[in-house]
Formats: structure tokens, sequence, C-alpha cells
């Protein structure tokens, strides 16, 4: 079976499921280049508000192909860099969308299927799900920026062991070191995902593209450059429609509605 990237929509949020189940929806070059046709999409459209990548059947995603990456070995290099480079693309797409991204982790997520969910601004996990930075067990590096949140979010001393040992990890300890946002029970973290997409999808877009923008831009930025952006995102923001709707609404008690 062609692994593919189906699309699908649940009110204002995009479902992208990997599908190569006889893989365990291992990754590729025709899934990096679907997804980011279909953010490109979703950026545009008035009627998406979120994203959330889930994988088809009993697995989140067993990263790349070993049979593809043993392949490749009798190839130039430059034919994995550029399927890497492919990867990345997808990655900073991920990054620089202006909408909500959820990850729905069931099963596992190993290698760049863990690099993918952590590219995402959340992650909901099955409570039995399994985490692995599996690379070093194969004698391979990480790719898709698994070193990267990683680094920043833990201590260097986890982060090496999680990478060094490529240990099996419950999302039990990912949800202790923050890097999953909630656990749902075993077959609920789609319907989890989506329960929060909704409450994502509530409120205003804009602000929401803010924020994100702001929380990407902040590990790099000193305090004055991040005062800065802050003003000026509050400015612009105030001056943005939705915050009439929003200011107007809590005076009233109501709930607020954003085109």
């Amino acid at each position: 079976m062609t692994a593919e990237l189906k699309s699908t929509t649940e009110g204002r949020t995009m479902v992208l499921t990997l599908s190569n189940p006889s893989q365990r929806n291992a990754l590729g070059p025709a899934i990096y280049a679907a997804g980011i046709e279909a953010l490109n999409g979703a950026e545009g459209s008035t009627e998406i508000r979120s994203v959330v990548i889930v994988g088809e059947g009993a697995w989140f995603c067993a990263g790349g192909s070993l049979q593809r990456l043993r392949d490749n070995r009798r190839e130039a290099p430059a034919v994995q860099a550029e399927s890497i480079d492919a990867l990345h693309n997808w990655i900073d797409s991920i990054r620089a969308f202006p909408k909500p991204v959820i990850a729905a982790v069931e099963g596992a997520a190993a290698g760049a299927g863990f690099s993918l969910a952590l590219a995402c601004d959340f992650v909901v996990a099955a409570r039995d799900a399994i985490f692995a930075a599996s690379y070093s067990n194969v004698g391979l590096t990480p790719d898709g920026g698994l070193s990267w949140h990683l680094a920043r979010a833990l201590p260097r001393q986890l982060a090496g062991e999680w990478l060094m040992c490529g240990d099996r990890l419950g999302a039990q300890r990912l949800h202790e070191a923050g890097l999953v946002n909630q656990l749902a029970d075993s077959g609920q973290a789609l319907a989890t995902a989506l329960a929060l997409a909704q409450r994502l999808n509530e409120r205003a877009p804009n602000v929401l593209a803010s924020l994100k923008e702001l929380l990407t831009e902040a590990p790099g930025a000193t305090l004055a450059g991040q005062l800065a952006q802050e003003r000026d995102h509050f400015v612009r923001n105030l001056h943005h429609p939705n915050a009439g709707i929003g200011i107007e609404a809590f005076l009233a008690r109501e709930k607020p509605r954003y085109p």
C-alpha cells in the first residue's frame, strides 16, 4: 500500500491522517509534500481554524522507513539529504503555520514520528502510548528537529539520555516533563485532540496566530526584543475587530463569537 496523507474535516478542524499502516505509518517524501500542500490550503481558509495530525490504525508514526533508508545507502548522499530537506520543509511549515496544530498519538511515535509530534503546538497522547528517539538504536542521529525540541525542553543530561540510549518512553513520563499536554484513555487520543481543537476554534484566530509567533520567537530573543514584539502584537490585536467582539462580550458577560 502506498503511503499517503489523508485529509478530512471535523467542524472547523482539518484532520491529517498518516496512512501507511503496513509500515506503521512510516513517513516518506509523498507524505511530506502532501503535508505542506494541506497546510498551505488551510492557511488561506477562513473555515479551518486548527489542524490535528493522527496516525491510521494502532500507531501514530514509526518514523522513516528502514527499508528505504537501506536502499538510500546505495545511492549518493545527496539522495538522503534531499529527502531529509523535504521532511524539514514540512516541519518548518508546521511551526510557521499561523493556526494551532495538535498531534493525537496512539500506539507509538518513534524516530521522525517523535520529531513530528514535538513539532506540533500541542500533543495529546493515549496513556499507553510510547515515544522513542530510536535513531541511535540503528546507528543514526536525529532529524526533524528532535534534538532542537528536546534540548530546549529538557535539562541537557536528560535530553542526552533520551537521544543516546533510545529507550521507549511512556506518555506519562513525557506528560510529567511538559512535552505532552493531555493524556487520554487508549483509543481516545483523536477524540480528546478534537475537543481541544474545538476549544481553540472558538478563540480569536488572529490572537492564536500572534501567540504562536511570540512563542516561536521568544527562545532566541532578548527581553528587550521580546517586549517590543509583545507591544506590537498587543497594539495590532487591540485594533483588530475581534478585540471589539471579545471586550464587549466580556463586559456583557456573554461568550464571544468570532467570525
